[in-house]
C-alpha cells in the first residue's frame, strides 16, 4: 500500500511539473522583459541578490521606458521572494518573472518559483521575450531507456523503450534466398550462399542498431539494455554471433519471441518482455488498461467512463481502480451568482498559458446578474479527493502508449474499473 502511495505522489509531481512548464512556455513578453533565473543548490542567496541589484541599476540604460519599467519590477518581484530563502532549496530553483500578455491586450505581472524534480547543475540569469525552459524541459526526459530489436531473415526493425513510450527508429530488409533453391544449383552450394547471405545481413542488423543504440544520449547512465525478439532460431543465431558492438552486447537483457518483424513488433516485444521488465511504468499501465479494456467488451464487466458516469460512481464508493490520463486538462469550477443565491458547478478545458478568468461565465438565469467564480480546482485534484474518500485506488495514466493513448482519445481521459456493476 505505501509503494503505491509513493508511485502516485511521483506520479502527481510529474503531472503538475509539466503542466507549469506548459504555462510557462505559453507566456510571451514584449521585448527582453521576461527573466530567467536558474539558482543551483550550492550558489549563496546573497551572491544572487547582488547581481540582481546590480542588474537592476543598469536598467537605467534601456532606452524604452516601458521595458525598462517592466523589467525592474520583474527584479523587485524576484527580490522580494528571494528574502525568504537563507539558502537554496536542495536540488536548486528556477525563477520565471515578467510581465506577461494575458487575455486580448492586457498584460500582467507573473512570477513562478519551481524547485525542480533533480539538482540544477547551472546558474542562469536571462532576460528575453519568452523563458527559458531547456534545462527543466530535459528532467521530464525518461531516465532509463531500453533498445529493442526484431529480427528474422526477412527483415528487422529497432526502436527504443523510453518509459512509457515506443519510439520506432528504422529497419531493413534481406536478400537472403528462401529455403527452396533454384535449378542449376547443387543444394550444397546452394547452402553455403543463403548462410553467408544471412551472416551478411545479421552484420549489417548488429553494425546499424549498434551505431543507434551507442548514439543515445548518456548512453552508459540511461541505456540500461537490449531486449530481442523474433522467432527461434533467429533470434538465438543472432545472440550467440555476437553481431552486436561488444559494449551492446553484453547488455542484452533477453531474448523473446514475437511474430511480427516490422514497426509492429516493438510493441509486441514489450509485451512479450512482461517479467523481465517487471516494475517498469509502462507494464504497469499497459496492465491497468488492458484490464479495463476487457472488462468494458463484458456483457457484465466492470467499467466504466466519461465524468459524469464517474463522478456517480466515486460518490457511492463503486470505483476499484480510477483511471485519469495524464493529458487532462481540466479545471472543476465552482460558480455563483453575486446577487441572489444561484450555484452551480461545471467543468472546463483549460488551454496552456489561459487562466479561468479568460473564460466567459455569462449571466445568471434567475436575475441576470453577472457570475463569479467561487472556487476553482484542478479535476485530477478534485476526482483523487473524492476516490480517497472510499479508498479507490487512483492511477494516472500517460498516452506514451497506444491504450493509454485511447483512455484519452476515446474516453475523455475519465475512466474506472468498478467494485461491482451500478448501471452508471
Amino acid at each position: 500500500m505505501a509503494e503505491e502511495v509513493v508511485e502516485m505522489d511521483d506520479a502527481r509531481k510529474r503531472y503538475e511539473f509539466k503542466k507549469t512548464l506548459e504555462k510557462l512556455q505559453s507566456q510571451q513578453g514584449d521585448g527582453t522583459e521576461l527573466i530567467t533565473l536558474y539558482i543551483p543548490p550550492d550558489k549563496q542567496i546573497y551572491d544572487v541578490t547582488g547581481q540582481l541589484k546590480d542588474e537592476f541599476g543598469q536598467c537605467a540604460n534601456i532606452k524604452s521606458k516601458q521595458t525598462r519599467t517592466n523589467v525592474q519590477s520583474a527584479i523587485s518581484s524576484i527580490l522580494s521572494r528571494l528574502k525568504y530563502y537563507k539558502r537554496p532549496p536542495e536540488k536548486g530553483m528556477a525563477v520565471f518573472c515578467g510581465t506577461v500578455k494575458t487575455y486580448g491586450d492586457r498584460t500582467d505581472l507573473q512570477c513562478t518559483i519551481i524547485e525542480p524534480p533533480e539538482p540544477i547543475g547551472l546558474y542562469m540569469y536571462r532576460c528575453s521575450s519568452s523563458f527559458e525552459l531547456e534545462p527543466l524541459l530535459q528532467m521530464l526526459e525518461e531516465k532509463y531507456v531500453y533498445g529493442l530489436l526484431v529480427l528474422d531473415k526477412r527483415e528487422a526493425y529497432w526502436g527504443f523503450l523510453r518509459g512509457n513510450r515506443i519510439e520506432p527508429i528504422g529497419g531493413a530488409n534481406s536478400t537472403v534466398p528462401g529455403k527452396m533453391r533454384k535449378g542449376g544449383q547443387s543444394a550444397a552450394r546452394f547452402g553455403r550462399l543463403r548462410e553467408i547471405a544471412i551472416d551478411e545481413f545479421y552484420t549489417k542488423i548488429g553494425e546499424r542498431s549498434s551505431a543507434i543504440f551507442l548514439a543515445e544520449k548518456d548512453y552508459f547512465e540511461r541505456f540500461k539494455g537490449v531486449l530481442i525478439g523474433g522467432p527461434s532460431p533467429t533470434k538465438e543465431e543472432f545472440e550467440k554471433g555476437n553481431y552486436l558492438h561488444h559494449e551492446v552486447q553484453k547488455r542484452i537483457i533477453g531474448l523473446f519471441d514475437v511474430a511480427y518483424t516490422n514497426e509492429d513488433g516493438l510493441a509486441e516485444l514489450v509485451d512479450a518482455a512482461k517479467d523481465a521488465l517487471k516494475g517498469m511504468t509502462v507494464i504497469k499501465e499497459k496492465a491497468i488498461m488492458e484490464k479495463f479494456l476487457k472488462e468494458l467488451v463484458k456483457d457484465d464487466g466492470l467499467a466504466a467512463y466519461g465524468e459524469e458516469s464517474i463522478r456517480h460512481n466515486l460518490e457511492i464508493g463503486a470505483v476499484d481502480t480510477l483511471l485519469l490520463s495524464s493529458k487532462l486538462r481540466k479545471s472543476r469550477l465552482r460558480i455563483k451568482c453575486q446577487t441572489c443565491d444561484y450555484t452551480t458547478e461545471k467543468t472546463i478545458s483549460i488551454e496552456p498559458g489561459k487562466t479561468v478568468a479568460d473564460i466567459p461565465l455569462g449571466i445568471c438565469p434567475k436575475c441576470s446578474a453577472p457570475l463569479i467564480i467561487e472556487e476553482e480546482i484542478d479535476i485530477v485534484d478534485e476526482l483523487t479527493k473524492i476516490a480517497d474518500q472510499s479508498s479507490s485506488k487512483v492511477e494516472l495514466i500517460s498516452d506514451d502508449f497506444e491504450e493509454g493513448s485511447i483512455l484519452f482519445s476515446a474516453f475523455g481521459g475519465i475512466a474506472a474499473i468498478l467494485r461491482y456493476r451500478t448501471g452508471y
